[in-house]
């Protein structure tokens, strides 16, 4: 049957909407196809934001912990500094202190005091068997500028030498010092100092009672010390009267250091005498002694010990009158 008219408006409007759909569905799926795409890239650009987010914070703590690190070593330079410069500044002061403590104790000494020709040793410790020798007086001269500036002045401190500075002491203390300081038994009562020398000049004893000399002059020159008391077995010179001690007294030869008049430093062996703590006493030209320290002894002094009447009158081979 021949097809009409209608049919094939009928067909032919088919055709276009199933060619419509056709166009539909393909460009459905191309935008589906296109969103996927869009998708994965989105996917793609959101890793790589939040990778370089992680790297950015991974650079951070990096940067932070370098940063701690610098600080940290920061802070031990500037404590090392700190300290460096406390202990400077406890150098300075204590410098500072012990010149000022040996200024002033030049200072306290008087031209007069220092023009004396006997010396006499600062008081020894009471123990015995502990007695160490003293050291002489050291003295500088004054300087005669007053206009010194204050930096010059410390500076001058700075450099100048710590004054009666203690130095270590390897010698025996206590019971192992008193016997090794034993001679027939006896302990002695004093120990010989290290500037012990034997003299070079002969000293003699005379000895005199009321006014007349007895016997033959006590020759005092081939030992280094001598030894004055009642105990015959350590004593070197004894000496019997009842007021007198066991261990009385020391005649001890020292090699010491010396001012001259005419101003220069002579170092000489010279006799010195030392009470040994007796009870009566030891008495140098009529005047008593402390114990325990020495006294310098010169041509023609006079020597007595305890309430004896016996006088001990110092001379030597080149003496006079």
């Amino acid at each position: 049957m021949p097809r009409g008219r209608d049919d094939r408006v009928y067909e032919r409007g088919s055709d276009r909407s199933g060619e419509r759909r056709r166009d539909w569905d393909r460009d459905r799926g191309g935008h589906e196809r296109s969103r996927e795409r869009g998708g994965g890239r989105d996917r793609d650009r959101t890793r790589e934001v939040s990778r370089e987010q992680d790297g950015g914070r991974d650079r951070d703590r990096t940067q932070d912990a370098s940063r701690e690190q610098d600080g940290g070593k920061d802070r031990d330079r500037k404590r090392d500094v700190s300290r460096e410069q406390d202990a400077a500044g406890r150098g300075r002061h204590n410098r500072r202190d012990r010149d000022s403590r040996y200024q002033g104790g030049a200072s306290a000494m008087s031209p007069v005091h220092s023009q004396h020709l006997r010396s006499q040793s600062p008081p020894r410790k009471t123990h015995r068997g502990h007695e160490s020798p003293s050291q002489e007086d050291s003295r500088l001269p004054h300087s005669s500028h007053h206009d010194l500036t204050k930096s010059a002045a410390a500076a001058a401190a700075a450099s100048a030498p710590a004054p009666n500075e203690e130095k270590p002491s390897f010698e025996y203390s206590g019971k192992l010092a008193a016997e090794t300081n034993k001679v027939k038994g006896v302990t002695l009562q004093f120990t010989e100092p290290p500037e012990a020398r034997k003299p070079s000049i002969r000293w003699r004893l005379y000895v005199f009672k009321d006014g007349e000399a007895l016997n033959d002059p006590l020759y005092i020159h081939r030992q280094t010390c001598y030894l004055f008391g009642r105990e015959r077995r350590v004593a070197d010179i004894p000496t019997d009267h009842p007021s007198c001690s066991k261990q009385h007294a020391v005649i001890q030869y020292r090699l010491t250091e010396k001012e001259e008049p005419d101003g220069m430093i002579a170092s000489k062996v010279r006799p010195y005498i030392m009470d040994l703590g007796s009870t009566n006493g030891t008495f140098l030209n009529g005047k008593r002694i402390d114990p325990q320290r020495y006294y310098e002894l010169l041509e023609t002094d006079t020597i007595k010990f305890g309430n004896s009447s016996r006088e001990y009158v110092l001379l030597h081979e080149h003496s006079t009158g």
